[in-house]
């Protein structure tokens, strides 16, 4: 079993350097700190590589360590490797997972996002279409990191329990066509209020830019487009709500 005790050890700097983007994808690696999305990544098979864990911290005895490396950390390693103000004192390095290309199947309930750039709204929304049982969500050109720790965080562990996908969104709404599977963007151009739509077992749905909406060239490709009226004097609805609601009412 290793020890750190200090930030100058060459594992730390590597640790420290995950939380950029372009060393995530050299290295093919990714960081999570906090207890419930370790728990929770360790429940996917060959996920986790190393596990860190402050000196006054204690393993879960329900926690799987096999094939995992545990390295035990003085508290300041912590301060240095996290991007949180109050860390928790656990972290896990973890692999990035292959880029299948996965094919939609169907009757299937699908999330597509175009350019959702907030790390926030991107882990906001994948979170809720686990909870509303959504079977895959589609992350299109733009859209932020997922593999960025506000992210991660956002999706409260979801990131681990269904496919996200990184791929171009033409050929996925190309699918759902084939598959004659509904598509719906959310536009007021062209666009119907949502509750005029019947919900059904199978569709997908396209959330846009926080500023710009879905692009032309994607809502060109849908079935129907859909917007929620506003009742009050607000100008807009923050794209992970508009999200939920539509989730939850499409799949009925």
């Amino acid at each position: 079993m290793k020890h750190i005790e200090s930030i100058k050890n060459n594992k730390v700097k590597q640790w420290k350097k995950l939380q950029k983007k372009k060393e995530r994808e050299q290295s093919g690696t990714f960081i999570i700190e906090g207890f419930h999305l370790v728990e929770e990544a360790l429940k996917v098979d060959n996920l986790v590589e190393v596990i860190i864990i402050s000196e006054d911290r204690t393993i879960p005895k329900e926690w799987d360590l096999n094939h995992v490396e545990l390295i035990y950390a003085v508290p300041n390693v912590f301060k240095e490797i996290s991007e949180t103000e109050t860390p928790q004192g656990v972290a896990a390095i973890c692999r990035i997972p292959e880029e299948n290309e996965h094919s939609i199947l169907p009757d299937q309930k699908i999330l597509l996002l175009d350019n959702v750039q907030d790390p926030g709204n991107v882990g906001t929304m994948i979170r809720t279409a686990d909870a509303a049982g959504m079977d895959m969500v589609i992350l299109g050109e733009g859209c932020a990191d997922l593999y960025s720790s506000k992210v991660i965080r956002s999706t409260q562990g979801s990131i681990f329990h269904l496919p996200i996908v990184r791929g171009d969104l033409k050929s996925y709404i190309n699918q759902c066509r084939e598959l004659q599977t509904p598509v719906y963007g959310t536009s007021l151009q062209n666009g119907i209020p949502f509750h005029e739509v019947q919900p059904s077992g199978t569709f997908a749905l396209i959330l846009g830019n926080e500023g710009k909406g879905v692009a032309m060239e994607h809502l060109d490709m849908t079935d129907q487009n859909l917007y929620i009226p506003i009742h009050g004097q607000s100008e807009s609805l923050n794209v992970g709500v508009a999200a939920g609601i539509l989730m939850y009412y499409l799949r009925g």
